[in-house]
């Protein structure tokens, strides 16, 4: 009976009470904020420590990696704004400066020698030097030929360059002079002098020598730019020999 009381009065309490809602949506307000700031801090704390800076340089080393690649990317800078990214677009291409640089072009080789006079010839022996008589006015070029053999054929050239002056004034050779036709003319600056053996004559073994004379302006003159060749026919084929001064 006594409970009975009891449960009535508390019913005719609990229907009678009137709760204060603002009150209570303000204790809530601050009991959500209190667990939010609680939150926040819980992650700052447990989050890595990292930095803009470091941010912007991970971001520059992707985009040089990509530019390395092939590809077109935008270029990232940091702009006075904290966690601001800005880009441009990438230079279109045929402006050059994007343009691959060409390998450098490998080095041509080095041209072959060329060959030198050849002055001996088997049994055939040439050498050409300025007579020592030569003077200041005047000079003499010999020509000189050692034979191992008979020789059936020979033509003798000696070329004597135009250095000023050069103008013939005689020749002659040990041989025979009716044993050879001879010829002495200016070609291309060069003063031509040309010894042809005889059909049905012979050029016996042994040294032969062969001269051209000519005047020359005053001075010592320079004989760098003067040559000769020889020709001949010996049992066993052609010899040919050639040589400078």
């Amino acid at each position: 009976m006594a409970d009975d009381e009891v449960r009535g009065q508390l019913r005719e309490v609990a229907q009678a009470h009137r709760p204060d809602r603002v009150r209570m949506l303000a204790r809530v307000k601050r009991g959500m904020a209190d667990s939010a700031d609680s939150i926040t801090e819980a992650r700052r704390r447990a989050a890595p420590a990292c930095s803009w800076p470091r941010i912007a340089l991970a971001a520059a080393a992707t985009a040089g990696a990509l530019v390395a690649g092939g590809y077109t990317v935008a270029t990232v800078v940091q702009s006075p704004g904290p966690g601001t990214v800005t880009t441009r677009p990438a230079p279109p291409a045929g402006r050059g400066e994007d343009r691959p640089v060409p390998p450098a072009p490998l080095p041509l080789p080095l041209p072959l020698p060329l060959p030198l006079p050849r002055a001996v010839n088997g049994p055939l022996w040439s050498d050409g030097s300025v007579d020592p008589h030569s003077n200041i006015y005047w000079a003499q070029s010999n020509v000189t030929l050692k034979a191992g053999r008979p020789l059936t054929s020979l033509t003798v050239e000696l070329r004597v360059a135009q250095t000023g002056g050069v103008a013939d004034t005689g020749y002659w050779s040990t041989l025979p002079s009716a044993d050879f036709a001879v010829s002495v003319g200016e070609r291309g600056g060069v003063l031509v002098y040309r010894w042809t053996l005889k059909a049905g004559r012979t050029v016996p073994a042994g040294r032969h020598v062969f001269a051209g004379q000519y005047d020359h302006a005053e001075g010592i003159r320079d004989a760098k730019g003067d040559s000769y060749a020889a020709t001949a026919g010996a049992p066993g084929g052609v010899l040919r020999v050639q040589g400078a001064f």
